[in-house]
């Protein structure tokens, strides 16, 4: 496996994590120009000469433009010296549309993952939100298809911060990331059962445990439309819990969401910087840092090339 110095380009609205994975990972870094015509079309302009080996840093929320300019951007890579590329996107969108539950539905993990398959040589995420697979190069059929958790970090601030908290799932996917958490935090842990009757009709139904006078900590690895943590923290207020707080690796907070759950009982809110937001309490550059460093991404003396 290469062990070239890798250079680590962005876009400028992730210059601040760049600079975090910059610093974990010993890489230098530079940031791709973008210019937005009247017409919504982009242009990119990279490096004139890059090195052998190049990492592209983009979380995917609000997917849809990112995508494009993840062609362009690869492309071009390709194009000015990249021979080996890999994507990091600490947020990876369209995994969970694994299925198609009425004929004719697009299944667009498939499609997304193939696309970006053919674009790069390696990706890394965080807590992808999958289904019915087991492994990320099932969805991103790529040699190098890591998916991390960062499920194990917010255990151990959740135990820092609320060393008696239960920590809850609210409903029966979020067990895997419950089950981790918990074990690295050394806290009890259960989960809900949840109905979902459309994107943001939910029923949930907790566990048969006690819960007055109880801190609780609702963990997940993503919160978009709130109304599950909601539905869970107003159940959890009336049943006595002494603290209701939320722990999620994504914040995507789509809309009203935050305000839902706060308005539902939650006190605080901890997530992740793979999405930049306001409830961030914990990087995981140093987890991906370590990662890129074992399939070979190395950071050191990179340099563009004269």
């Amino acid at each position: 496996m290469a062990t070239t110095p890798a250079l680590l380009l962005h876009f400028d609205d992730e210059t601040e994590a760049a600079a975090r994975l910059a610093q974990a990972g010993g890489f230098a870094c530079a940031c791709i120009e973008r210019h937005r015509f009247p017409d919504d079309e982009l242009r990119l302009r990279l490096p004139p000469r890059l090195p052998p080996q190049v990492l592209l840093l983009r979380s995917l929320h609000r997917p849809n433009e990112k995508l494009v300019e993840l062609m362009l951007a690869a492309r071009g890579a390709r194009a000015l010296g990249a021979q080996r590329l890999g994507l990091v996107a600490p947020y990876l969108a369209y995994m969970r549309q694994d299925f198609a539950f009425r004929e004719g539905e697009v299944v667009s993990q498939r499609i997304v993952g193939d696309f970006l398959a053919v674009l790069f040589d390696a990706l890394l995420t965080v807590d992808p939100h999958l289904h019915r697979i087991d492994h990320l190069a099932e969805a991103v059929p790529l040699g190098d298809a890591v998916a991390l958790s960062a499920a194990p970090l917010l255990g151990e601030l959740v135990a820092a911060r609320r060393p008696d908290a239960l920590l809850l799932g609210p409903d029966e996917e979020s067990a895997q990331w419950v089950e981790a958490a918990a074990a690295a935090g050394g806290l009890a842990h259960a989960v809900c059962v949840k109905t979902r009757h459309g994107d943001r009709e939910v029923d949930i139904a907790l566990p048969p445990l006690a819960f007055r006078d109880r801190p609780v900590v609702l963990l997940d690895d993503v919160a978009s439309s709130g109304r599950t943590l909601a539905r869970a923290a107003a159940l959890l207020q009336a049943a006595g819990a002494s603290s209701i707080d939320v722990a999620v690796t994504h914040a995507l907070f789509a809309a009203d969401a935050l305000d839902a759950i706060l308005a539902a009982g939650v006190g605080e809110v901890w997530s992740t910087d793979c999405i930049n937001h306001s409830s961030n309490a914990l990087s995981v550059a140093p987890l991906l840092a370590e990662a890129l460093r074992r399939i070979g991404f190395v950071g050191g003396a990179a340099a563009l090339p004269d």
